[in-house]
C-alpha cells in the first residue's frame, strides 16, 4: 500500500474515532438536543392530526438563521427515524470540522494533516449546551473561507469558485447567525492577504459571490431592528433595554474569559478526562513546532504576507472571544464563548509545516490523540443513557398528545458537567407527539410559533419553584419531577388531582387525574 493510502486510511480511522461517541447511545447528553428534537418532529409532522401540533403550532413564515438543521433533518426524517436522522447531521458536524479545514489549509497550499488536530473542538461547552446549529455552521464558515481563497487565486475557474462560495456562504448563516459574524472579519481579511495578479477586475467574482448573503443578513438583520424589542428588566429571556445598550449587553472580563478559555474547549466530564485530548493536541503542535526549529520545516506555496493567512483566521476568532459580550439579552446568548472552539481549531491547524518525512509519523499520532478523545466520551455518553433511560420508559406508559410539565429541580447528572436533563420532559412530550410548558418556538430565531397564547408556565425553565397548581397545572396532562418529592410539590392535590404512574432514578412521572400508585410504576 503507498504512502498516500496508509495516510488517507489513517485520516479515516481518526474521523471513525472523532464520531464514535455520538454512536454510543440512544440519548445524548446535550441540553438543548431534547427542544431541538421536539421541534424538529413538530415541524415535520405540522399537519399530523394525531398530534397536537396542528392545533398548537404554526409555521413562522419568516427568514431566521435556524433554518437549515431544522429543515435539513426534518428532511433527512423522510427517510430515517428523526433520531437517527439527527445522528446523521452531527456526525457530518462533527467530522465536518476537521474535513473542511483540511479543505481550507489546501487552499492555502498548507498540508491538511493538522487538521486532524480540530476534532477535540467538535466537542466541549457549545456541544454539551446542545448549540448544534452553531456547530453545524463552523464547517460551512471554513469551507466559505477556502472557497473565497480560490475564487481569489484559481484562474479561469474563479467564476466556479465564487459560485460555490455564495453558496456555502448562504447555508452558512440560515444555520447560525454567529459563523457570519466571523466571516465579516475572516473574508476580508483573506482578501488584503491573499495575493491576486492584476485589479479588481481579477477579484470581481469573489466580491460578487458574497452579495446573495450579505443581502439575506441584512433582510433578516432589519427585521430583528426594526421590531419591537419587548423589554422587562431581570426577567429571563428578555431585553433588558435597547438591543446594544449598557443595560442590555452582559461582558465578562478579560481574567475571566481568560482564565475559562480552558474549561470552555473541553469541560463536559466531571472526571475532567475529556481534557487528555486536548492535552494531545497541544503536545502535537509544541512537538511539531520544536521540529521545525531542529531543521525538519517544510515547504509551503505561501509567500510574504500570505503565510499569516491562517494565522490571523485564528486570531480573529480568538479575537471576538475576548471581546465581545457574553449575552445579548434577548436575542443572543453565550456570545463570546461559541468563538473558542473556532479560534482552537485554526489556531491548533496553524502548526508550523514538516518536512514529508515527519508528516505521516504526526498524523498518525493525531489518530491516536482522536482516540485519546473517543475512549473517556464513549463511557460517558453511555453511562448518560442509563441515567436518562427512565424517560423512554415514562413514554412509554403516556398516551397520544400528552401535555407535559417539566419540574426539573436536579438538572445535572453523575458523569455529566452541564445541566443535561434541563429539557428531559421534552422527550416523552415528543414521543407522545405532545408538548411542554416551554418549547422554542417562544424564541423569534424557531421556524414555527405559538398559534395563540403558551401554554401556562412559570417564567423561566431554570426556576420551577414558580410552579403553582392553581392556574398551571390544571392544563397539563402529565408531569415529569426530577430532584424533589412529589409530595412536596403538590401537597394535598397529590391524590385526588394527580397520581404517581412511576418512579426510577430519582425521576417521577405523574398524571392528572384521581387514583392511587398504579401498577405500571414498578419498572424494572
Amino acid at each position: 500500500m503507498s504512502g498516500a493510502r496508509v495516510g488517507r486510511a489513517a485520516y479515516a480511522l481518526a474521523l471513525c474515532f472523532g464520531v464514535l461517541p455520538l454512536w454510543a447511545a440512544r440519548q445524548l447528553p446535550m441540553v438543548d438536543l431534547p427542544q431541538h428534537l421536539a421541534l424538529i418532529s413538530a415541524l415535520h409532522r405540522l399537519t399530523d392530526p394525531t398530534t397536537l401540533y396542528p392545533a398548537v403550532f404554526a409555521a413562522r413564515g419568516e427568514l431566521t438563521p435556524y433554518l437549515g438543521y431544522y429543515h435539513l433533518v426534518s428532511l433527512l426524517n423522510w427517510l430515517l427515524p428523526l433520531e437517527l436522522a439527527n445522528r446523521c447531521f452531527l456526525t457530518a458536524v462533527v467530522a465536518g470540522l476537521p474535513l473542511s479545514l483540511a479543505f481550507l489549509l489546501r487552499a492555502l497550499g498548507r498540508p491538511r494533516w493538522p487538521s486532524l488536530l480540530a476534532l477535540p473542538f467538535s466537542y466541549g461547552d457549545s456541544f454539551g449546551w446542545g448549540f448544534i446549529n452553531y456547530l453545524a455552521s463552523l464547517p460551512l464558515a471554513l469551507l466559505a473561507c477556502g472557497c473565497f481563497v480560490r475564487a481569489l487565486e484559481a484562474g479561469p475557474r474563479r467564476r466556479a469558485w465564487a459560485l460555490a462560495h455564495a453558496s456555502v456562504l448562504v447555508l452558512a448563516l440560515l444555520m447560525h447567525v454567529q459563523a457570519f459574524f466571523f466571516l465579516a472579519l475572516a473574508l476580508p481579511w483573506l482578501l488584503l492577504t491573499t495575493q491576486v495578479p492584476g485589479g479588481l477586475r481579477e477579484r470581481g467574482w469573489a466580491l460578487l459571490s458574497v452579495v446573495p448573503a450579505v443581502t439575506l443578513f441584512a433582510v433578516w438583520g432589519a427585521g430583528r431592528l426594526l421590531a419591537p424589542a419587548e423589554v422587562a428588566e431581570g426577567a429571563p429571556w428578555k431585553a433588558w433595554g435597547p438591543l446594544f445598550s449598557e443595560r442590555n449587553l452582559a461582558f465578562k472580563p478579560f481574567a475571566q474569559n481568560l482564565g475559562e478559555l480552558p474549561q470552555v474547549l473541553a469541560n463536559q466530564l466531571r472526571d475532567a478526562s475529556d481534557r487528555w485530548a486536548l492535552y494531545a493536541v497541544c503536545l502535537l503542535w509544541v512537538a511539531a513546532a520544536l521540529a521545525v526549529l531542529l531543521g525538519a520545516k517544510g515547504t509551503v506555496r505561501e509567500r510574504g504576507v500570505a503565510r499569516l493567512r491562517l494565522w490571523g483566521l485564528g486570531l480573529l476568532a480568538l479575537l471576538l472571544y475576548f471581546l465581545l459580550p457574553f449575552d445579548i439579552r434577548g436575542a443572543i446568548y453565550y456570545l463570546n464563548t461559541r468563538y473558542a472552539h473556532l479560534a482552537a481549531a485554526l489556531l491548533a491547524a496553524s502548526v508550523p509545516p514538516l518536512g514529508r518525512t515527519l508528516r505521516p509519523i504526526f498524523l498518525g499520532l493525531s489518530a491516536a490523540a482522536a482516540l485519546v478523545l473517543a475512549v473517556p466520551l464513549w463511557g460517558a455518553f453511555r453511562a448518560f443513557d442509563v441515567e436518562a433511560a427512565p424517560l423512554l420508559r415514562f413514554a412509554a406508559l403516556t398516551p397520544p398528545r400528552a401535555t407535559v410539565m417539566g419540574l426539573i429541580f436536579n438538572t445535572g447528572s453523575r458523569v455529566l458537567t452541564h445541566p443535561v436533563f434541563l429539557h428531559a420532559a421534552a422527550v416523552p412530550a415528543r414521543l407522545s407527539g405532545g408538548i411542554t410548558n416551554f418549547s422554542f418556538a417562544l424564541t423569534p430565531h424557531s421556524p414555527l410559533r405559538y398559534r395563540g397564547a403558551p401554554p401556562p408556565s412559570f417564567p423561566s425553565e431554570w426556576r420551577p419553584d414558580g410552579f403553582r397548581w392553581q392556574g398551571m397545572g390544571e392544563a397539563y396532562s402529565h408531569f415529569l419531577i426530577r430532584g424533589v418529592p412529589p409530595e412536596r410539590l403538590f401537597g394535598a392535590h397529590l391524590g385526588p388531582d394527580v397520581h404517581v404512574v412511576a418512579q426510577q432514578d430519582g425521576m417521577a412521572w405523574l398524571e392528572r387525574g384521581s387514583g392511587t400508585l398504579s401498577p405500571r410504576s414498578a419498572l424494572p
